[in-house]
Parts: C-alpha cells; structure tokens; sequence
C-alpha cells in the first residue's frame, strides 16, 4: 500500500511539472515571437509639430506671478506602414525656462493607425502661477523685447500594435519649442476681442 501511495504522489508531481514546463515554454515563444516582430518591423517613434498658438492672455504681475491661457495646436502623424499607435494618456502643458507656468490638460486616449494623422487643439492656462524670481525677470526682459520663448510639452504612455499583438505601455516626452511674438499682434491673427493666433509650425522632439 505504501509503495502505490509513493507512486501516485511521484506521479502528481510529475503532471505538476509537465504543466509547468509547458506553460514556460508557450510564454517563450510568445515572447521570442514578439521580439522577432518587433526586429522585423523596426517601430519608428511618432512624429509632432507644433502648428499655432492662440494667446488669449499673457499677464505678468507682481510679485513673480504669472496668468496664461493657450489654445495650441499640434499634429502628430503615425510613419509606420504596419504598426499603430495607442495613445493611453498623453498631458499637454507649457513651461517657461524649464518651470511649469500652466495646469496639465488631458488628451482623450486615442488609436493612430497606419500612416495616419492626429490633429489635437487642448487649451493650456494657469492662474495667478508663481514663478522664480529670476524666471520673472527673464520673462519681463524677453516681453519688453516681443519674443518670448515657451516650451510646449506632452508627456504619456503609448502601446504598438502589431496585428493582433499589442505591447506595454512606454513613457513618451514631446517637447516643441515655442517662439511667440507678443510684442506684435500683426505678427498673428487677431480672433475675437483680444486673442491672438500665431502660425509656428515647428518640429518638436520625440522621445520613447
């Protein structure tokens, strides 16, 4: 009796590793078969360009505090002929000499297929931000001359989709500068009472 007992808890044992074997091995070749893919197609990072700004408010006050209100516009095309793009979450916001001068607005999570194009136009605004002295001074001295220097910034998550493969979530940063002429309104196009849009049209930086 013993001896059988023996045997069918060696045999148990057994199944349980068969089992195990198995499932490590189909996770293998799933993971070999997404990384050949991947070497295969070669995913290309996405592509944006800033295209205008609309300025509907641009107030420094004392002490060092800055109010701002932005409609921005900004492209991105997908360049990958068998890959697409999901977009999970993607934060667009302004910055002044690296310190963030708006709030962060939400881009709705969307898909990019194939060679296709986003167009987005989020509002940025922040009210009443403090800002570093010294960023303060800059700020005043760049108005008095016209041209201010800005930062537009994106950052989020994004997934490829290759067929019926999906990957994890990678972090992706977008910067695209920003070089706006308040000092002159003819510079841009005045829409309503005070707004301004200005064309830009810049190439921004992608990272993933």
């Amino acid at each position: 009796m013993s001896k059988d007992c023996g045997n069918h808890g060696g045999g148990k044992e057994a199944a349980v590793r068969r089992i195990c074997a198995a499932v490590i091995a189909f996770i293998i070749i799933v993971l070999i078969t997404i990384f050949l893919v991947w070497v295969i197609l070669r995913p290309t990072k996405p592509r944006f360009i800033l295209q205008e700004a609309t300025v509907f408010a641009f107030n420094l006050s004392q002490p060092n505090l800055l109010t701002t209100n932005f409609q921005i516009t900004f492209a991105s095309r997908n360049p990958n002929s068998k890959i697409g793009i999901y977009y999970d979450r993607l934060h667009v916001y302004a910055t002044y000499r690296n310190q963030q001068i708006t709030l962060r607005t939400a881009i709705p999570p969307t898909y990019q297929g194939h060679k296709e194009d986003n167009v987005w136009s989020p509002f940025v605004y922040g009210t009443a931000v403090p800002i570093a002295p010294y960023n303060s001074v800059a700020l005043g001295d760049e108005q008095g001359h016209g041209l201010v220097q800005l930062m537009i910034r994106a950052d989020g998550r994004v997934r490829w989709k290759v067929g019926t493969l999906i990957t994890r979530k990678y972090h992706i940063h977008v910067r695209c500068p920003a070089l706006i002429n308040l000092g002159n309104k003819a510079a841009g196009v005045i829409v309503g009472d005070n707004a301004v849009k200005y064309t830009l049209v810049t190439k921004c930086s992608v990272n993933v």
